[in-house]
């Protein structure tokens, strides 16, 4: 009873209609998938053939959800090797300037002793336990970020709002049931989940902390590269501002230029660079170590860290914001998962970047010790003698690259934001068929590249846009430690004393930083958080508007054909007196219903459409397009085809990935294809094999463009004598008798790229069933009429039928949610996708406008 309260609302209709079909009792711990193995068990085992196989029909299959890659041996290496080159650029430039951010004046042996310490316990705590050991751990089938682990806790637990209809598939429940959680993890779960109000807090601060890495996108790479080009004044000191501003504002086109290649070439490109960066102060920290003062070493103790507060106080806590830039772009690790995998990330961070990220603070500190006025510049005064040149070189192509963190990070995330159905599908592209995460998204480049710009033009000095650096890092790690808690509680299951200590140890931790941070607000950083705030109430005024938006479709939606339509006596179709009783007209041709959700519910625009015109084609298709994220599907897996309880009408599911495009002009004929295969299939007599006459089903070869050759199917009819008749397809009904049979190909050959009614059958199979009936059970005999019908349909014209909804403001709501809902509607019509960029042939495209209140 506890776990059926817990449950949403509409998963309650489902668990009760489970409990009423099987009699059973079913908790909240089960998946779609699960629920229609169950429900199609139970109607089979009472003979309800035709329930058990609707049902199997739209089952979600394993491939349909999203799964994580893993990799090993060399291609994880070579992921290692890219992840160096676009995450570590940020975090592994901090040594030029952390050291002149944290002290004003020269600093004593102690402070900069302490200041060390600091600085190797925040990279060795913040970065090593937590980031690389525990967080990378809590992705969502190998995305990365605040948000996944939000996501991945309303898997775990019903804390999620409204699921998008559409993409339901693609989300797979795993939550624990009641009797598998210990009391404390199940206190903290019922909690979430009973209380409305800390379900959207939840939420919210999860879009804030995607906000705050995406403001932190706008500003890295104008403070990275504006710091690099003002890097030039070493050599030439009179370099105009105006100058490194148009050199920055030039780099910056440039960089943003290349994103479409995508990640995998930007990685691999740019790793040199950031390799032979981080080797160079390693080795630069070496030789400092052992030439100046390698008691610096007494850093690794805590103790020092600890003394520099009691002796420093309120000075020591304000310079944890110098402190604080030694882990920017820590966010970017974890963000850019998605792009790369958790072990190619652990591997570049404990075997490359730590160490030598390690060496470079404590080499300069070993040089400071002995020169402490060289803290203002420290990378370059602790430059060996000689190289000077090369390491000026490298520094500069090392900070262009690092903005790569951020800029990625930026498209991770609002990739996610986007399949969650909190911002607006803009258009993106998969750029990699290797790594299935890793994706461009043009407007969001192109944004980010215009904000960039304005930001340098603006501030113009690395100085006060590092004022507005770092606030929004340190925010995004506090955020990231809370969920990573409860993902380790409610997920993981882990006992809570020991998730609660180390909460609180990380939380008061980067508590201090946090609070030294804060203090930059007024000088700056009130732009950053200003601008997640912006981009937050942008995505959460989305998903309210596309919540009344699902309310109102679930609401007008019917779920059985025969409330549209019912049957006269004489055979005659006509819609219910709900709809008016017209009579319905057929049409000449076949009728294409794109139907966005998919299921057993009725199509929205064939519902608009049948009862605007009362009229409807003569043979009809519901067509739902399963878009996979993978980069190929494989034919036998491709289409699946069943009938509806209305004559004529058929119901068809393409699944494709992210490497295939199913609207094309072809389209018709693909779907006119399968159709007749699977009437072939499944309603075309069956008696003992005849000698000679046995019906092979076997896939379809395909050409390497995808589209499918023509077919050349036959169809089995049993006349009076149990004798095995022909009959053909549309183009080849002008063939003679001679040239049919002067064909090598067995007459009674069948050609089809899956059984339609045996999901698990194999390629190829030869089956032999009961005379009489179809491999479903059902009655045979009808074949003929619906091929008939069906050619008869396709050769008159194909016809495909878009809806087009339209909203308008219901005057019921308050002033405040009519301006909410006056928002999305505006940004809905600015970025809605227009029809005549779907692919297929424009003057078979009909667009079935309505309009709903919302």
């Amino acid at each position: 009873m506890d776990d059926e309260i817990e449950t949403r609302n509409e998963h309650i209709k489902i668990v009760d209609a489970a409990k009423v079909t099987t009699g059973r009792k079913l908790g909240p711990d089960f998946s779609r998938l699960t629920l229609r193995k169950t429900l199609s068990r139970d109607r089979e085992s009472r003979g309800d053939t035709e329930s058990a196989y609707e049902d199997n029909f739209d089952t979600p299959r394993e491939g349909d959800f999203r799964r994580k890659q893993e990799y090993k041996g060399w291609p994880l290496l070579l992921l290692a090797y890219q992840s160096a080159g676009v995450i570590y650029g940020d975090i592994g430039t901090s040594p030029l300037y952390v050291f002149s951010s944290t002290f004003n004046e020269n600093p004593p042996y102690e402070d900069l002793v302490g200041a060390l310490s600091m600085i190797i316990w925040t990279l060795t705590i913040i970065v090593t336990i937590k980031y690389v050991t525990i967080v990378l751990n809590a992705d969502n089938e190998g995305q990365g970020g605040t948000f996944a682990m939000y996501t991945l806790l309303t898997r775990f637990s019903h804390i999620g709002t409204s699921q998008d209809p559409s993409k339901e598939y693609m989300i797979k429940i795993e939550r624990f049931s009641s009797n598998d959680m210990r009391p404390p993890n199940k206190s903290v779960r019922s909690f979430l989940e009973r209380r409305s109000m800390a379900r959207r807090f939840l939420s919210v601060v999860a879009v804030f902390g995607v906000s705050l890495i995406m403001s932190d996108g706008v500003i890295t790479p104008a403070q990275s590269i504006l710091g690099a080009v003002q890097g030039l004044r070493v050599v030439k000191p009179e370099l105009a501002t105006s100058t490194v501003i148009a050199i920055t504002c030039a780099l910056l086109v440039v960089l943003f230029a290349i994103q479409p290649i995508g990640v995998s070439k930007i990685g691999g490109a740019f790793a040199p660079i950031i390799i032979v960066w981080l080797l160079f102060n390693f080795s630069f920290g070496v030789f400092n170590l052992v030439k100046h003062d390698h008691s610096v070493l007494r850093a690794f103790s805590p103790y020092f860290a600890g003394l520099y507060f009691v002796r420093n106080k309120s000075k020591a806590w304000r310079s944890l914001g110098g402190i604080l830039l030694s882990f920017t772009g820590v966010e970017a690790l974890f963000a850019d998962l998605g792009a790369f995998s958790k072990r190619a990330i652990q591997i570049s961070w404990c075997c490359l970047a730590y160490p030598c990220i390690l060496m470079a603070y404590i080499g300069q500190a070993a040089y400071i010790s002995r020169n402490p006025s060289a803290y203002s510049n420290p990378f370059f005064n602790a430059v060996p003698h000689g190289l000077f040149w090369p390491a000026f070189i490298v520094s500069i192509l090392a900070s262009i690259v690092a903005s790569q963190a951020l800029i990625t990070s930026t498209f991770q995330l609002l990739f996610q934001v986007i399949n969650t159905s909190y911002f607006p599908p803009i258009s993106f592209r998969y750029t990699s068929r290797t790594h299935h995460s890793q994706v461009f998204i043009p407007m969001a480049n192109w944004l980010l590249m215009i904000g960039t710009i304005v930001v340098t033009a603006v501030f113009k000095d690395t100085t006060k846009l590092g004022n507005a650096y770092g606030v929004c890092v340190i925010l995004d790690t506090v955020i990231t430690t809370t969920f990573v808690s409860l993902v380790a509680l409610i997920a993981w299951r882990i006992k809570w004393y020991f998730v609660l200590p180390l909460w609180l140890i990380l939380s008061t931790f980067e508590g201090l930083y946090l609070t030294s941070a804060l203090t930059k607000v007024p000088d700056g950083a009130w732009f950053t958080i200003g601008l997640a705030v912006i981009l937050a109430s942008i995505f959460c005024l989305w998903r309210y508007g596309k919540e009344q938006q699902w309310k109102i479709e679930r609401n007008s939606r019917l779920t059985r054909l025969s409330r549209l339509l019912s049957q006269s006596p004489s055979g005659g179709l006509h819609l219910t007196a709900r709809y008016g009783g017209g009579s319905i007209t057929p049409m000449k041709g076949f009728g294409i219903f794109f139907d966005k959700t998919g299921g057993e519910a009725v199509p929205v625009v064939y519902q608009e459409f049948l009862s605007k015109f009362e009229a409807q084609p003569q043979v009809q298709v519901f067509l739902h397009l399963k878009a996979l994220t993978i980069p190929h599907v494989a034919p036998e897996d491709r289409y699946a085809v069943t009938r509806t309880n209305l004559p004529h009408c058929y119901r068809m599911i393409v699944r494709y990935g992210y490497g295939e495009s199913p609207l094309t002009h072809h389209l018709g004929r693909i779907v006119y294809d399968e159709v007749r295969r699977y009437i072939l299939a499944n309603f075309a007599p069956r008696a003992a094999p005849l000698p000679g006459r046995v019906i092979d089903v076997e896939k379809r070869d395909e050409n390497q463009s995808g589209v499918h050759e023509p077919v050349d199917d036959r169809l089995g009819e049993c006349n009076r004598d149990g004798e095995v008749l022909v009959g053909l397809p549309v183009e080849a009904e002008h063939e003679s008798q001679g040239e049919r049979d002067s064909k090598s190909d067995p007459p009674a050959s069948l050609s089809a790229s899956q059984p339609a009614s045996r999901s698990d059958a194999p390629d190829g199979f030869r089956t032999a069933l009961p005379a009489g009936r179809d491999q479903a059970g059902f009655p045979a005999g009808d074949a003929g009429p619906r091929l008939a019908a069906l050619d008869a349909a396709y050769r008159a014209q194909t016809v495909y039928i878009v809806g087009k909804p339209h909203f308008q403001l219901s005057r019921a709501y308050n002033l405040l949610k009519r301006g909410l809902l006056w928002g999305f509607l505006w940004i809905r019509e600015s970025t809605a996708e227009r029809v005549t960029t779907m692919g297929i042939s424009v003057d078979k495209l009909v667009e079935c406008g309505f309009i709903r209140e919302i």
